[in-house]
């Protein structure tokens, strides 16, 4: 038995390889599909199915391409509806693989398709839990995301509590709990940066599988703080739902490079976004005017879901050379198929051919430390769970996230300063502000990190599970 979990850290997405006997099945496969095929090949054995936990919305599955590609049965729980080829299983239908069992437990709630998949061993031990976004590491699924008509949150919260009591709690403590995400994705609000743990260990830890807690109680923690979700999740679905095109093709169509002449007619002749996914540092330096950064090796995808938002969206690149193809994929696993082409040669051959360029200002936590003692005026562009925890006095909360709805909170003719965790999100705040007119925004190098080592003042440190 080989059980193998492919983690993917800018989307913190779990896919799962498991092999017994010659037969494979992949769980919640990322897009791009080789990797599983190669793997296969390499020890002879066959792919016999795809199990995907749900209609995802954070980024496209590679159930599609990968049944394509090999024959293998596309499984998803009770209730799914597709526009290709599926197994609908039913409620406890058991799936053979190898020498090992595969039985779907329906677990509605994140959605209503929603299903964890039980993996027993050759001698019918239940062994380890595949659950999806119904159940996370110091989580579980956020409830909102399938509402529709009359179905609220809190019924699908409602839903979710039963589904965890009558199908996931009463497992043995030792089954081994392999989810879908960890800390980073959207799909929850207190993931763990953990990946694998026990049922035991969630009994214990896991604030929404409590002892004694009321199904009122769930609905309302499970339901409390739960932030918008981005807006590409929907557009994600409803290719996964309906089917999208092969990931080589989408390679094949953007992979394009263009000259700076041709670049430059593009960008001024259609309507595309100038993304730069180099590293803040470079950004800084010297860009494209009016192009965003989001760097490639930051969490680039979710971010490019949750700020260009419209899949559709043509899109020209600036990007590291030799990672073109790199960024055209990382793009695609949420949906972003539209790249009209790339840069060829980089920002280095714009600037060699003379063109105008922009820059960003930037200045250290101490500099900024100065400023303040000038009022000067400050924003964290931080997560509000971030910001609630720590964040310099004084200064509002305008997530990254959000920042279209805090555009008249910036000044227009005075320097404003900002800062995030790191460095890397108030760059991609910067460069959008700078794309709207706003050519006062400064940027904190290094971010609160930076600021912690200065004596700005800030506000006492709130422990976030203390937060409600």
């Amino acid at each position: 038995m080989i059980i193998e979990q492919i983690y993917t850290g800018c989307l913190a997405q779990g896919a799962y390889y498991i092999e017994s006997n010659g037969e494979v099945a992949i769980i919640d496969p990322l897009r791009e599909v080789q990797d599983y095929i190669n793997r296969a090949a390499k020890n002879n054995s066959k792919i016999k199915y795809i199990f995907e936990t749900h209609f995802h919305a954070d980024f496209v599955s590679g159930h599609v391409t990968l049944a394509e590609k090999t024959g293998a049965k596309i499984v998803f729980g009770p209730t799914a509806k597709t526009n290709f080829d599926a197994i609908i299983a039913e409620d406890h239908q058991v799936f053979k693989v190898g020498d090992l069992t595969i039985t779907v437990l329906h677990t509605p709630g994140h959605t209503m398709e929603s299903s964890c998949y039980l993996l027993k061993d050759k001698n019918g031990k239940d062994h380890a839990l595949f659950s999806g976004d119904t159940l996370f590491l110091g989580d579980v699924g956020r409830p909102d995301l399938a509402q529709k008509g009359a179905l609220t949150q809190e019924d699908l919260a409602g839903l979710l509590f039963d589904s965890l009591r009558n199908k996931v709690m009463p497992l043995a403590d030792d089954v081994i709990v392999y989810p879908a995400h960890g800390a980073g994705s959207a799909c929850g609000k207190n993931l763990s940066k953990e990946t694998v743990g026990t049922i035991g260990n969630q009994k214990e830890t896991n604030y929404a599988l409590r002892a004694n807690m009321t199904k009122a109680e769930f609905i309302k923690e499970v339901t409390e703080g739960l932030l918008p979700p981005p807006a590409y999740f929907p557009l994600n679905v409803q290719m996964n739902r309906e089917g999208y095109k092969s990931i080589d093709d989408v390679i094949k169509n953007s992979a394009k490079p263009l000259s700076v002449k041709e670049f430059e007619f593009m960008a001024n002749d259609t309507n595309a976004v100038i993304l730069d996914v180099r590293h803040q540092t470079e950004f800084i330096k010297g860009f494209i005017p009016q192009s965003i950064f989001i760097g490639i090796d930051g969490g680039f995808a979710p971010w490019v879901g949750a700020l260009i938002k419209d899949t559709k969206q043509p899109i020209l690149l600036v990007a590291p050379e030799g990672r073109e193809e790199d960024t055209i994929t990382r793009l695609s696993r949420v949906g972003f198929d539209n790249v009209l082409g790339y840069l060829e040669g980089s920002f280095a051959s714009w600037q060699n051919a003379n063109k105008e360029i922009d820059t960003l200002r930037s200045v250290s936590a101490d500099v900024l430390g100065d400023k303040i003692k000038e009022n000067a005026i400050v924003f964290d562009v931080r997560k509000p769970g971030e910001f609630e925890s720590e964040h310099v006095e004084n200064v509002p909360s305008t997530p990254l996230s959000f920042l279209n709805d805090h555009i008249t909170e910036f000044p227009k003719k005075e320097d404003f300063y900002v800062y995030c965790g790191g460095g890397y999100r108030s760059v991609i705040a910067s460069s959008i502000l700078k794309a709207r007119g706003f050519h006062n925004v400064i940027d904190v190098a290094g971010g609160y990190a930076a600021i912690r080592n200065t004596t700005i003042k800030r506000t006492a440190t709130v422990c976030p599970s203390t937060l409600k």
